[in-house]
């Protein structure tokens, strides 16, 4: 049976405050010296890492490996094939994942860690270059590492100098300033990010194209010019309140809309003799099919319209995109 946590003291708001301010002071003077301290060992691990031909293996014990982790996926997702391998589990058979033509980043705060220092007379043996993320300039860690990159921090956030907080911080930073540069040298664009994230909202921005997401066949209102205004209504009655108007060979003319038919009212017009040519729209908004939604959702914005119809290069009607079909597709 455990005991019951001492009883805390009474709740100091301000001082909660102060702590705050202060572990923000200390974390930022902690990145920013990380910059005073940069040498060309950063650019030599870039230029490892981009000419790596296998993956960049990322590893760290403690906090250093939930660092690890996060910076093995950043890393992943611009562009720099990497994964996260626990040194624990790396001497009990995992070890077989780091291959010859690999390299390694190894984070560790003071250098010395147990799980860590183990590997490296193999990862040396192999001749995996060693990438070593450490405040421990003479440790253990540093002294076999092909690229040393400085992430020492003069103290902890935590009043007691213990728990790893600043220099964890360090450790994401400098990891951070890693992933940028190699996705800069890559030539890493927003379309590439969009590849790997095809669930977010990026994703679904650069990756969904007009094609996806509009109502194509029977699904498309669509008339004949000399259409009987009435038999126009239940066309549009039945697919969305809007319609097109195509000739024989489905190139567009115009375009008829609940708009268009609340203005006719509005001016007193007799609708009963006239057909379609005479009360459409020329010239309606439209857009390609291989054009990305994101793009119809804009050109609805910008003219204050619901429904854009999709044509062909020649002109010809192959569907259309309401703004409920880019919310389903969550677009927008």
């Amino acid at each position: 049976m455990t005991s019951a946590p001492p009883l805390a003291p009474s709740f100091d708001a301000a001082r909660a405050l102060r702590q705050a301010r202060e572990t923000f002071d200390i974390e930022a003077a902690a990145v920013a010296g990380l910059k005073n301290r940069l040498t060309d060992a950063f650019s030599r691990s870039v230029q490892l890492m981009l000419e790596v031909r296998g993956r960049v293996v990322v590893m760290g014990m403690g906090k250093s490996g939930h660092i690890g982790r996060k910076i093995a996926a950043t890393l992943a997702s611009t562009g720099t094939p990497a994964m996260f391998v626990h040194p624990g589990e790396a001497s009990h058979g995992d070890l077989g994942m780091i291959q010859v033509n690999d390299v390694v980043v190894a984070i560790s705060n003071s250098g010395e860690s147990g799980e860590i220092t183990v590997l490296l007379p193999v990862l040396k043996r192999q001749g995996v270059p060693l990438i070593a993320i450490t405040g421990g300039l003479q440790s253990t860690l540093a002294r076999h590492a092909t690229e040393v990159l400085d992430g020492g921090v003069d103290k902890e956030a935590c009043p007691l100098n213990l728990a790893p907080t600043a220099s964890t911080t360090a450790q994401l930073a400098l990891g951070d300033a890693l992933a940028v540069a190699l996705l800069d040298a890559r030539g890493f664009k927003a379309e590439d990010f969009a590849r790997s994230h095809p669930g977010g909202a990026l994703g679904r921005k650069l990756l969904t194209h007009v094609s996806d997401v509009m109502r194509s066949g029977e699904d498309v209102p669509r008339v004949a010019p000399d259409t009987a205004f009435g038999d126009m209504m239940r066309e549009m009655s039945a697919k969305g309140g809007i319609t097109a108007v195509v000739d024989a060979h489905q190139q567009v003319l115009g375009v008829f809309t609940d708009g268009d038919l609340r203005r006719l009212i509005e001016n007193g017009i007799d609708l009963r003799t006239k057909c379609a040519k005479d009360v459409m729209h020329l010239r309606p908004r439209s857009i390609r099919p291989d054009a990305l939604a994101v793009d119809a959702a804009e050109l609805m914005e910008e003219h204050r319209i619901t429904c854009v119809l999709v044509v062909e290069s020649d002109g010809s009607l192959v569907g259309m995109v309401h703004i409920g079909d880019l919310m389903r597709a969550k677009v927008i």
